[in-house]
This record gives C-alpha cells, sequence and structure tokens, in this order.
C-alpha cells in the first residue's frame, strides 16, 4: 500500500477510535493560547497598527504551525517511507514510531468525529427539551450569541455549522495536506484558528482584517469541493441532491463570506430547510423550519461527504506520481 494512503486512513481511523485529546494535550488549543496572549498584547487606538500588527500574527501564526510538521516530516516521516521502501538500516529502526507520530499529528489537523457528536449533541438537547444546554453546546459550532435563539433558529445553527466546518474541519485541511503534506494541514489549521479568534467585524475590524482575508483564499476551493461533496451525499442519503444544487448555485453568494454559503446553501438545499442568521441572511427562503429531526439527516449527509473525500484523497494519492 502506498504510504501517504495508509497514513490518511490511520489517521481516520484514530479519529474514530479515539477522536480529539483534551484541550490540555491539543496542539490546537495551544496555539490558540499563543494567540490569545499576541491579541492581548496587540495595539488598539491606530488602525493601521492594527493591520500590521494583525499581518505579524498571521505571519507568525503560520510559521509557529509549519515548523513542528517540517520536524515531523524531516526526522520521522523520512525515516519512516525508507523502512517502507525496503530500507533495514539501524537509522530507520524506528520507522513504526513515525508512522504512528505521523498519523496522530495528521489527525491532529481535522475532526470527523468530533464535529459529528457535537452537533447530534444539540439535537438531543432540543428533543429533550433542555434549551439552555442546547445553547452551551451549540457554542462548541459557532461564534454567534446563542442566548436570544428558539429550538428551531437552534436546529438551523446546527445545521449550517456541519456544513460550513464540513469544509473548515474536514476536507480544507485534507486538501492542503494532499498539496503540501503535514506542513500544509498545519498550517490551514493555524490560519484557520486565528480567523477564528480575530477574523471579524467589530472589536477586531483591523486587527484581523488579514487573517481574515488569507483564511478566505485558503478556503476558496475546498467550500466550493465541499459542497459538490454535499450534494453527491445528499443523493446517497436519499435526500434531495437537485434541489441541492440549485440552491448552492442560486443563495451561495447570499453570506457574508465569500466561501461558507456555498456548503451551506447546499445543506439547505437538501433537507428543504430555511438556514437563517437573523438580519443577515437567509438561504432556501421558501423551505420550511429546520427541526431537531434536521440535524440527524445532516449529520447523515455530512458523515457520507467526509467519506467520499477520504476516497478521493485516496485515489489522489494513488494516482501521484512515484518519486
Amino acid at each position: 500500500m502506498n504510504y501517504n494512503i495508509f497514513l490518511l486512513i490511520l489517521a481516520v481511523v484514530i479519529d474514530w477510535l479515539i477522536g480529539d485529546p483534551p484541550n490540555a494535550w491539543h496542539p490546537v488549543a495551544w496555539f490558540g493560547r499563543i494567540a490569545q496572549s499576541l491579541e492581548r498584547r496587540a495595539p488598539r487606538d491606530s488602525p493601521r497598527a492594527e493591520l500590521l500588527y494583525g499581518a505579524g500574527v498571521t505571519a507568525s501564526g503560520i510559521a509557529i504551525a509549519a515548523l513542528p510538521a517540517l520536524v515531523i516530516e524531516r526526522v520521522f516521516v523520512v525515516r519512516a517511507l525508507a523502512r517502507w521502501n525496503g530500507d533495514k538500516s539501524p537509522t530507520t529502526s524506528w520507522s513504526w514510531f513515525g508512522v504512528l507520530l505521523a498519523a496522530i499529528a495528521l489527525k491532529m489537523t481535522f475532526a470527523w468525529r468530533g464535529l459529528i457528536r457535537a452537533g447530534q449533541s444539540v439535537q438531543r438537547d432540543l428533543e429533550t427539551r433542555a434549551t439552555d444546554n442546547a445553547r452551551a453546546d451549540l457554542c462548541a459550532l459557532v461564534s454567534r450569541d446563542t442566548r436570544e435563539l428558539d429550538a428551531s433558529q437552534l436546529s438551523a445553527a446546527a445545521i449550517e455549522s456541519l456544513a460550513e466546518n464540513a469544509s473548515d474541519s474536514f476536507v480544507a485541511p485534507l486538501f492542503y495536506y494532499h498539496l503540501f503534506g503535514l506542513p500544509g494541514g498545519f498550517v490551514y489549521r493555524a490560519v484557520n484558528t486565528l480567523d477564528s479568534m480575530i477574523g471579524y467585524r467589530g472589536r477586531h475590524e483591523f486587527l484581523g482584517k488579514v487573517t481574515a482575508r488569507v483564511d478566505d483564499v485558503l478556503n476558496f476551493i475546498p467550500a466550493r469541493v465541499t459542497a459538490l461533496l454535499l450534494v453527491l451525499a445528499a443523493r446517497f442519503t436519499r435526500e434531495d441532491a437537485r434541489r441541492a444544487w440549485r440552491t448552492m448555485w442560486r443563495d451561495h453568494a447570499r453570506t457574508e463570506s465569500p466561501n461558507a454559503g456555498y456548503p451551506m446553501s447546499a445543506m439547505a438545499g437538501a433537507l428543504d430547510v430555511r438556514l437563517e442568521k437573523v438580519g443577515k441572511y437567509r438561504l432556501n427562503e421558501n423551505g420550511r423550519a429546520p427541526q431537531p429531526s434536521d440535524i440527524q439527516r445532516a449529520a447523515r449527509i455530512v458523515s457520507d461527504a467526509l467519506g467520499l473525500a477520504v476516497v478521493i484523497g485516496v485515489l489522489i494519492e494513488q494516482c501521484k506520481p512515484k518519486s
């Protein structure tokens, strides 16, 4: 078997069997604390100074993320590849440790099981009328204020986040892994994390502008690929793939984000529900109001789409020319 294929499958297996470690052991959480420390030191009285500082934070974050990934690839993966290709010398004796370390590192860039379970937690809360718990659990998926949302709006927010995070939390990091190896996945995750912390309007309008633009560029292709995967997955799950396609083309530009509208509108069409952020956008506006049971339908579509992403990733690695 191709080494990169084995690594990808092992990382997915680790994700489903073990999931994410506690924040105390998660590299993304470590990175988030570093970013918080940098954000607290940001200038506050000059848009130009904030913009320059934010650009520096973005560049520093990329470097911080790329360095450990490069070390893993140069020190451990090279030995693992040598062993994989038949080198039995003592210098390759730690090759299986390198394979496991690389698989764990790759897994840290994405979350499949965690995404699905987060959506299911919101669904269970809503079905048992534990609305306050649903609002709290939804905070693991969205950055918006959930305190005033009713059950239907909470369902809509969970469905939107499942669709959007199918790209942000899975397809995009694997896309950059296939292009640039572990450093690609790590750098994408760093930029996406920074964007979720400072890349929004208001208080961080200038501080996060560079991060937000870099994140938009990095997500341009993955978001559209994810939307297509959701359309295909809708057919596999016996939802309405044609409506998903039509709604995606019609409504994808209604969100402020140039990318999030693609997977979200595809999901709205597949389920024939109206996904709305009050005062911001409305996707598939003629659809019915979503219910908690629609979250499970969305989770099935997302899981099938991510499974397709893995299959496509395997095919991509299989077709790559041997070095």
